[in-house]
């Protein structure tokens, strides 16, 4: 193959039309735009107009709400993640993981709202972490290497619900039989 032998692929490339070459090219004058107004000029790109029609976004009803602003932003680590950290040595076993160890070894760049443990990959060292929420998976998996899995923010031991008060019986009406003397 030379230089000069290259080509496009067949179809892929289109020959540009020419507008405005006189009347009999069928795309003189306004070259296809239309008369005047807003959309002959360069530039125009009215996203979901439709001509005076009410537009779809309009049409449709509100539906539902966003409640983005108070979502939590949990990270998320992975077994196997710890696993190549340890194994690189920026981890130790001893003394136990938190986000803030997690973050000067490199693992993450910020904490959060707090670290989500998953079970992705594997772990063969014993270790105890502190995080705010572990898949059940995760939490098995470390247990099954020796470690612990210490969720902060929730409470240790769910303690049973207080009895509600118990209600009266409701009074019977007087009887108007006899008046009061």
């Amino acid at each position: 193959m030379k230089l000069n032998e290259i080509r496009d692929n067949p179809g892929s490339h289109y020959r540009a039309k020419r507008l405005g070459r006189g009347i009999g090219s069928g795309k003189g004058k306004t070259s296809g735009r239309g008369g005047k107004g807003q959309t002959a000029r360069t530039g125009v790109a009215l996203n979901g107009f439709e001509g005076g029609q009410t537009p779809l976004h309009r049409r449709l009803p509100k539906r539902g709400f966003n409640n983005k602003i108070f979502q939590k932003d949990f990270k998320v680590v992975n077994l196997g993640r710890l696993q190549q950290a340890l194994d690189a040595g920026k981890l130790t076993a001893e003394g136990g993981l938190d986000a803030q160890k997690l973050v000067t070894a490199g693992v993450l760049r910020r904490t959060g709202d707090g670290i989500r443990l998953l079970a992705k990959g594997s772990l063969s060292a014993a270790i105890t972490i502190e995080v705010a929420g572990a898949s059940e998976a995760a939490v098995a998996a470390v247990e099954a290497a020796g470690g612990k899995v210490v969720v902060i923010g929730r409470p240790a031991a769910a303690e049973p619900a207080p009895e509600p008060p118990k209600r009266r019986a409701k009074r019977e009406p007087k009887s108007e039989a006899s008046p009061p003397a």
